[in-house]
Order: C-alpha cells, then sequence, then structure tokens
C-alpha cells in the first residue's frame, strides 16, 4: 500500500486498543476565577493541576501553607511576584487580601504572559530603593 507507514518483514500492524480507567475517570472541573470571573478548568493544558486563573492570575486561598490542609479562609489571592527558582519553572506568588499567607504555584503554558512579565520587571522599574545610591558606590 502507497501512504502506509513501513513495518519491518512485512509484518501487519497490531491493533491498537484503548484503555479507560474506571478506577480514576478524569472528569473536568472548572472553578470561576475570584476576580474576572472566567471558568477555568483544573487542569493546565501540561496535565498539572491548576491554582490560579491564567487570564488575570489571581486565586482563591483555599490551602493552608502553614498546616498543608484545607483553608478555612477563602479570600482572594493577589499576584504580587515571580519567583524563578534554581530547577528553571517560574512560579506565581500570591499575597491573601484577608490574612497576608503567601502561596506560590507554578507558571502554565497558557498563563497571561503580559501580566508575568510585568511582575518579573517591577523591581527593576520600580526598585525599592532610589536609583541615584548607586552612582555613589
Amino acid at each position: 500500500m502507497l501512504g502506509a507507514p513501513l513495518l519491518p518483514f512485512d509484518q501487519e500492524a497490531p491493533a491498537r486498543s484503548i484503555q479507560v480507567s474506571t478506577t480514576f475517570p478524569r472528569v473536568t472541573e472548572t472553578f470561576d476565577c475570584v476576580r474576572c470571573g472566567l471558568t477555568v478548568t483544573t487542569f493546565g493544558p501540561d496535565g498539572e493541576r491548576r491554582h490560579h486563573c491564567p487570564a488575570c492570575l489571581h486565586s482563591r486561598h483555599v490551602l493552608d501553607q502553614a498546616e498543608g490542609g484545607p483553608s478555612e479562609c477563602r479570600a482572594a489571592m493577589t499576584p504580587i511576584s515571580i519567583a524563578a527558582p534554581r530547577d528553571g519553572g517560574w512560579r506565581v506568588i500570591h499575597r491573601c487580601t484577608r490574612c497576608g499567607q503567601l502561596a506560590s504555584a507554578p507558571v502554565h503554558a497558557d498563563d497571561n504572559r503580559l501580566i508575568l512579565v510585568r511582575m518579573a520587571v517591577r523591581p527593576l522599574a520600580q526598585p525599592p530603593f532610589p536609583l541615584e545610591t548607586l552612582g555613589n558606590l
């Protein structure tokens, strides 16, 4: 046959079967963004669990970072910064608007790049000290 993939020794391709797991069915879960109202799927394009809205990067305080369990706060979490750990991936740093607790979440491929870059360059654009002090060094 023309166009068919070549198999060694003119063997026929084995029949493929797709097995569906009944133990762990993949259900599309969603949540509504606490800030912009966008309906967001709980899994990013890389298959990892999503912790924030890809459009505005805001989140909800659902995990207690100190105790590791669910949080009773449930307030909005605002993205305040970007962290670049040594593993090469970026993380969004969030601060809770009610209790002030900090949390980090991995950046996903479909996150808003403009907001990410704005947060990454903010320390350069608005340094925490007068730039004139650098001339005295």
